[in-house]
Formats: C-alpha cells, structure tokens, sequence
C-alpha cells in the first residue's frame, strides 16, 4: 500500500449530499475482478452517457479537475450497501483524500484499509471549501497526515481527528496484512515461549 504523508492536489468540488456506494460504484460492475481496476467504474452513470460519452457537466469530466486527486463532498459521503469496490474505484483514479462532514461507516472503514485518507471537517467548513472551489476551477489544497492539517483553497488551516493506530499504518504504507507481517518476529517469539509454557498442546 502506498504511504501517504503529505498531499498536494488540485480538489474536486462534489457538492452532493448522501452520495451511496452504488452511485461510487454501479452493483452492475462488482463482477469484475480487482486486478482489472476500477477507475472507468468510478461515478460511472453520474461521469457517462448511456453510449460511454462523457457527462460535461460532471465536475470530473471538466478539464481542470481530471488530475484532481483530493475530493471535496457533502455530508454521509460512501452511505449504503457494504462493498471495497467504492473505494477501489476512487484510488484507481487517482483520489488519495476524501473531505466531507460525515462518511458513511463501512465505507469510512474500508478507506484506511486501501491507502484512501477520509478526512472529517465541520459541516459549514466544507461548504466553505466548496464554495471557494467551485469559484475558482483547478484551485489545490494540501493535507498533512503527520499534521493532521487541511489548507483549502483560501489558505485557511483546519485540523481533523484521526485514530492514532490508522494515522500509523498509513504513514508506514501498511494495511491489515502487512501490519501483521511486520509483526513476525513478535509473533514468532510468543509462540516459542507459547510451545515451551504449554509443550503438551
């Protein structure tokens, strides 16, 4: 998993309330395997026509925002079914941050699990943010893990809140799996003095 320390992009303004998982992700693509990625899938009946052309007037398909790779969105973002195909679909486009008020909690969860960053801000914060971004198309903004920093477009400073254990295994790239096997020797050593305790077992 990539490590994500401090980020600087252009942001995308999505200024949706309640986007579910199935607008991330159509249940209709969920067949396709991981390795095939996921970017084409990613807001696909909101980005594409029914003949595969391109929705202009979705922010993503605007010029200025297709290196976007922070997200900007309303609140209850990732609401819905349960599926890690939403947050493939937004990594393999690119996106390593997600801003919003409020995350669905599956889909906040699965974030961490695949290198995506969801950040929580307050609510008229964000609608500040957007406001900013949608006035000025292709504006950045940074966000420090380390810091726990966000700087909008205007270059105002908030802070979010993180747990410690996720804040870690981002900065270090690691995910479930490979947390565990930096953890070998740990675990080899337990399970010597486990065998010498308890040799009958």
């Amino acid at each position: 998993m990539e490590k994500f320390e401090r980020l600087e992009a252009v942001a995308a303004p999505l200024a949706m309330l309640n986007v579910d998982t199935d607008q991330i992700t159509p249940a209709r693509f969920l067949w396709r395997p991981r390795r095939d990625g996921y970017a084409r899938i990613l807001f696909h009946d909101l980005r594409f026509n029914d003949d595969g052309s391109e929705k202009p007037e979705f922010v993503l398909n605007r010029p200025e925002y297709r290196q976007a790779r922070i997200l900007v969105a309303g609140r209850n973002f990732g609401c819905g079914s349960s599926r890690e195909h939403a947050v493939w679909a937004l990594h393999d486009y690119g996106f390593r941050a997600v801003i919003a008020p409020s995350f669905g909690d599956i889909f906040f969860n699965n974030s961490f699990k695949h290198g995506l960053l969801p950040v929580v801000l307050p609510e008229a914060r964000v609608g500040t943010i957007l406001d900013a971004l949608q006035r000025s198309p292709g504006a950045r903004m940074s966000v420090d893990l380390e810091a726990q920093r966000v700087v909008g477009p205007d270059g105002v400073t908030d802070t979010f809140a993180i747990d410690p254990f996720r804040k870690r295994l981002l900065l270090e790239g690691l995910d479930d799996v490979g947390f565990t096997l930096s953890c070998q020797d740990e675990i080899a050593a337990f399970e010597r003095a486990y065998e010498r305790e308890f040799p009958w077992i």
